[in-house]
């Protein structure tokens, strides 16, 4: 999976970023079809927002996350991409499901 990590009006250190790849590699033990993910850090006074877009196989994921601190901000983040990945998941499953029970009545 290639991560790409960029911010804006926050330098994006080696621990923010070590933070960030460390993250998205659980994200990509529950589901290994993920392409590439997109990271926007952002700060603007007091609000410090995290922001993703993911390419998994067959669909694009969008979530962000607003929080007192970075680090808070990029968990919230990957707590709400997590959520989609396992939703994704079970549709690709639950599709796949329904595709085989048309084959067996045929």
């Amino acid at each position: 999976m290639q991560i790409d990590v960029t911010g804006h009006h926050i330098d994006i250190t080696s621990a923010l970023r070590s933070y960030v790849l460390d993250k998205f590699e659980r994200l990509e033990r529950h589901f290994d079809h993920v392409i590439d993910a997109h990271v926007v850090l952002t700060v603007e006074k007091l609000r410090h927002k995290a922001e993703a877009s993911m390419m998994l196989s067959g669909n694009k994921l969008f979530a962000d996350a607003v929080e007192g601190n970075m680090y808070a901000a990029i968990d919230g983040l990957v707590d709400k991409l997590d959520r989609q990945v396992v939703k994704h998941k079970e549709k690709i499953k639950d599709h796949h499901r329904v595709e085989g029970s048309h084959m067996k009545h045929a």
